[in-house]
C-alpha cells in the first residue's frame, strides 16, 4: 500500500519593488550645487553676501516708511509741504451789516448844560450811621428848554450809570462838610436816581475848594431861578416835586 507525502504549497515571495526615483533626485540635488558652481557672480551677489545690495535699501526704505520706492522724491515732496502756501485774498460778507446808528435817548435832548465838574458823591446810610460812595463822574446841572427848570444829573464813570437826579427846589439846604473846604452835604426829597423817588442826604466832594465853590454858585443860582418857577406854578397846578428819570 502506497502512501502518499502531504506537499506543502509554494509561496512566492514578493519583494518590494525598487523605486528608481531616488537616484534622480540625488542626481537633482548633485547637480544643483554644481550648477551653483557654474552660475557667474554678479555684483548683486556679492553684495547680498556680505549684507548689502539693493534688498538691504529696499528693507531701509520700508523701515522708514517709503512706499512709493522712491526716497528722493518723498523727501522732495515732503519739502514742498513744508513751504507754507501763498495766502488768498478772500472776502467775507458780514452777517449783520452795523450801518445804522441806533439812538439812545437819556432825557437829556431837550436840556441845556449849565455846570459840569467832575467829583464824588457819597449817600449818608441810616442804620449803618456812615457815609457810603454812591460814583464818581461828572455832576451837571441841566436846565429844560421849555419850561425852564433845572435839575442836577450825575452819572458814574464808564458805565454812565444815574447816582444822583432831582430838582434843585428851595427846601435845599447847601451846608459845608465838616472839616472840609471842598465838599457840601444836602438832603434831596425825592431823588428818582433809582427809578422811584426817594429821600436822600447827599455828599459831593471836589478835587479843591476853588472847584467846590464853583458848584455852590451854580447850585444856588439854580435854586434861585426853580423858586421862582414853582410860585408860579402853585397858584395854577400842583408843582412838580420830582424830574423824570434819566435813562
Amino acid at each position: 500500500m502506497s502512501s502518499t507525502e502531504p506537499t506543502e504549497p509554494k509561496v512566492e515571495e514578493t519583494k518590494p519593488a525598487e523605486t528608481t526615483e531616488a537616484p534622480a533626485a540625488d542626481a537633482g540635488a548633485a547637480s544643483a550645487p554644481a550648477a551653483e558652481e557654474n552660475k557667474p557672480v554678479t555684483s548683486s551677489s556679492v553684495f547680498s553676501m556680505f549684507g548689502g545690495g539693493a534688498k538691504k535699501e529696499k528693507k531701509e526704505d520700508e523701515d522708514r516708511g517709503d512706499t512709493s520706492g522712491s526716497a528722493k522724491a518723498q523727501r522732495d515732496a515732503a519739502a514742498e509741504e513744508d513751504q507754507a502756501p501763498e495766502s488768498e485774498d478772500v472776502h467775507f460778507e458780514p452777517v449783520i451789516k452795523l450801518t445804522e446808528k441806533v439812538e439812545t435817548k437819556t432825557n437829556e435832548e431837550s436840556e441845556e448844560q449849565l455846570f459840569k465838574m467832575r467829583a464824588k458823591l457819597f449817600k449818608f446810610v441810616k442804620e449803618s450811621s456812615e457815609w457810603k460812595e454812591r460814583g464818581t463822574g461828572d455832576v451837571r446841572l441841566l436846565k429844560h428848554k421849555e419850561n425852564g427848570k433845572t435839575r442836577l444829573v450825575m452819572r458814574r464813570d464808564k458805565t454812565l450809570k444815574v447816582c444822583a437826579n432831582h430838582y434843585i427846589v428851595p427846601e435845599m439846604k447847601l451846608s459845608p462838610n465838616v472839616g472840609s473846604d471842598r465838599s457840601w452835604v444836602w438832603n434831596a426829597a425825592a431823588d428818582v436816581s433809582e427809578g422811584e423817588p426817594e429821600a436822600l442826604t447827599l455828599a459831593i466832594r471836589f478835587a479843591n475848594s476853588e472847584n467846590a465853590n464853583l458848584f455852590k454858585d451854580a447850585f444856588l443860582k439854580a435854586q434861585s431861578e426853580n423858586e421862582a418857577l414853582f410860585k408860579k406854578e402853585s397858584g395854577d397846578a400842583e408843582p412838580e416835586a420830582a424830574p423824570a428819570p434819566a435813562a
